[in-house]
């Protein structure tokens, strides 16, 4: 009989043993499910911030990548090829880039990329990294690649070089570079990234996967959508240059007078190729006006890259459209001894 003010039969010990029993078992289960997930997770997080941490630590100086060659070391000790990258291209796709021309260009020197620091563009280091990578190897004999603006930066570097130290570059390659921020078809971007880098504001790098997907989408034509969804992506990989880096960059294109260098690089050659169909940079103004600037230096200023796809620098993307010009060029200005134009590797 059910005591008074119960609301049913009081349930039998083996009937609390045995939801006991399940309740506990049912917890187990759900604890080492969630142990294991909660701790993959941290692990992930934990290797993902130790990476971003030792990458950041190491790129907090401009530095020289070399791109091991060991047929261009064994044929041309004492000379070598020097990438100045683009905007907002990272070390990796520095290299990329130079693996991608690799068998145009060792066929007159060894291969060596610029890394730009995470800190911020600064052209004194960057004059250092290099005349410290020459001493290092002997180098005798340069040819600079700049690759977007990264030819500002490679014009610039080799009128120091040869102020400071004496060293003269042998050539300057101006892969669609702008001759100044006139050249750059999109300038909202100058009123925005420039006007709050010189103001001491930094654009935190969780704003940037936004910026850059739109980016890319404006310039759509230019790019298959694989193209702009691993150009968007890299820009959010620990491996991506700094929202600092990119902003001083930015700087850098907004104030850059190539007429300060004109007559500053001695007898180096220069050329530029670029294609019109270039929706970054203004293929028309640009070389024409570094062909009048640097009169006295530029060997070639109307070589195109046809068929690149996107239009603007893209030696990674295209380096079947890249490598025959370049051929080309190095054969017509540094003809190797006894006429032959290119060196079969062992």
């Amino acid at each position: 009989m059910p005591y008074e003010g119960s609301a049913g039969p009081e349930p039998s010990p083996g009937t609390d043993a045995t939801r006991l029993i399940r309740h506990a078992s049912e917890l187990k289960r759900f604890s080492r499910r969630a142990f294991l997930t909660g701790a993959g997770a941290a692990s992930v997080l934990a290797t993902d911030m130790l990476l971003t941490q030792r990458v950041q630590t190491e790129r907090q100086v401009h530095k020289v990548l070399v791109v091991d060659d060991d047929f261009a070391q064994s044929y041309f000790p004492n000379a070598s090829w020097i990438l100045f990258p683009g905007y907002k291209t990272s070390w990796e796709e520095a290299q990329w880039i130079l693996n991608s021309l690799r068998g145009t260009l060792r066929q007159r020197g060894q291969l060596a990329a610029v890394g730009y620091s995470n800190l911020g563009l600064d052209i004194d280091q960057l004059v250092v990294a290099v005349i410290e990578h020459v001493r290092a190897r002997n180098l005798t004999t340069l040819y600079f690649y700049g690759h977007s603006f990264g030819g500002m930066v490679a014009t610039q570097v080799a009128a120091r070089l040869l102020e400071l130290h004496g060293v003269e570059v042998a050539f300057i390659v101006l892969d669609s570079s702008p001759y100044s921020k006139f050249d750059v078809l999109d300038q909202s971007w100058f009123d925005g990234v420039v006007f709050l880098y010189e103001r001491g504001f930094r654009v935190p790098s969780v704003l940037r996967g936004g910026y850059e997907l739109g980016e890319r989408v404006v310039h759509k034509d230019e790019r298959t959508w694989q193209q702009i969804l691993d150009q968007t992506l890299e820009q959010l990989s620990p491996i991506a240059p700094s929202s600092v880096l990119i902003q001083s960059e930015s700087a850098y294109i907004y104030h850059f007078d190539a007429t300060r260098f004109a007559g500053q690089i001695g007898d180096a050659r220069m050329a530029y190729i670029g294609n019109p169909r270039d929706q970054t940079v203004n293929y028309e103004t640009a070389h024409q006006s570094w062909a009048r600037t640097f009169a006295a230096n530029m060997a070639s200023s109307e070589l195109q890259t046809d068929g690149a796809l996107p239009a603007h620098a893209s030696p990674g993307w295209n380096p079947f459209v890249y490598r025959p010009i370049l051929a080309d060029l190095q054969d017509e200005i540094f003809p190797l001894p006894g006429g032959g134009g290119r060196m079969t590797p062992f």
